[in-house]
């Protein structure tokens, strides 16, 4: 019961760290939009055709950060779940994995 607690976190974990990073890069993306319109009073056809590259730009990340954003959460729970049926099919060999991937960390650290 505890390891499939534990695979279910780890899972939530992995999906909750890319919706943290998108949710990080749609940031981006508004600040730089608002960073571009900011610009829209300087004259010169030079900045203005920047300007409206750069916002082209951002659109087009913004379209495929949409399609982008539900194709890898539907990958991570498949994984998820996927991780999580081995637990249940191979409980001693998943926590020998856990195991040698905690020494190894273990020794990483010591190191540093």
């Amino acid at each position: 019961m505890s390891t499939k607690k534990t695979e279910h976190t780890i899972a939530n974990e992995a999906v909750a760290g890319a919706d943290q990073l998108i949710g990080e890069f749609k940031a981006l993306m508004a600040d730089a939009e608002a960073l571009i319109k900011a610009t829209e009073d300087h004259p010169g056809e030079v900045v203005h055709s920047i300007r409206n590259k750069a916002l082209e730009t951002i659109a087009g990340a913004k379209e495929s950060l949409s399609g982008l954003e539900g194709t890898l959460t539907d990958k991570a729970k498949v994984v998820a779940e996927s991780a999580d049926d081995f637990v249940h099919r191979n409980p001693w060999e998943a926590i020998g994995v856990a195991a040698g991937l905690g020494l190894l960390i273990g020794l990483f650290i010591r190191r540093r």
